[in-house]
């Protein structure tokens, strides 16, 4: 019996994944003009999904419309950085104090985490670092035991990633400095010392309010 055709998802659906996944990696990139007619043709489909997928990513804040002209990539721009940046600390430090004592696998997912950095900066591949990043932030977020605060973390995904690639391709040597900065965070987590791992975040998320402002450290 022949096995059964693997079902594509909804034009439109492909057509928004295609876009966010770029804008997210920084293929396209801030002040980029996306016209309806390249993206049907780069997806193969018509342009009734695209204008559809397009007018979700607005709402969503990556991209501006301007009819009879496409579709504008919104840039990152320096106060987007700094309200995530304050929201991310006012999460993460609650967060990581309450995810000391850690459970077991808690520190072996973070291990693991860590160890996919390695891979990934090792290979140059900075979206695929980002991701990796971000995921070690939330497990730990997602360990603190708040199912509303996890949420809340969650919506600061696309805003995340996009930013964290940008800071690596601005500053590449940030890619080192991330994986040793996480590996402080998780070396307090597993001592238990809930105070330490607070200051080890706060100074991580400090470096990219620094950054933003012109400062390196």
């Amino acid at each position: 019996m022949p096995a059964a055709p693997v079902k594509r998802p909804p034009a439109a659906d492909r057509v928004y994944t295609h876009v966010k996944q770029a804008v997210l990696d920084r293929r396209y990139e801030g002040g980029t003009l996306l016209t309806e007619g390249e993206l049907a043709e780069a997806v193969g489909v018509s342009r009734t999904p695209v204008r559809e997928a397009l007018l979700k990513l607005e709402v969503e804040g990556l991209i501006k419309l301007y009819p009879k002209k496409g579709a504008l990539v919104l840039a990152v721009s320096a106060q987007e950085i700094r309200d995530v940046v304050e929201t991310r600390l006012l999460v993460e430090e609650f967060a990581v104090r309450r995810a000391v004592p850690a459970p077991a696998v808690l520190v072996a997912r973070l291990e693991e985490l860590l160890a996919e950095q390695r891979r990934h900066a090792d290979a140059g591949d900075l979206a695929a670092f980002a991701v990796s990043d971000r995921c070690f932030h939330a497990e730990i977020v997602k360990h603190a035991g708040n199912d509303i605060l996890s949420r809340l973390y969650d919506q600061l995904r696309d805003r995340q990633l996009r930013m964290g690639v940008a800071m690596m391709q601005a500053l590449p040597d940030r890619i080192t400095r991330n994986h040793d900065e996480h590996a402080e965070i998780l070396e307090r987590i597993k001592a238990g010392d809930a105070e330490g791992a607070a200051a080890c975040v706060r100074g991580h998320l400090g470096r990219v309010e620094d950054l933003v402002r012109g400062e390196t450290r």
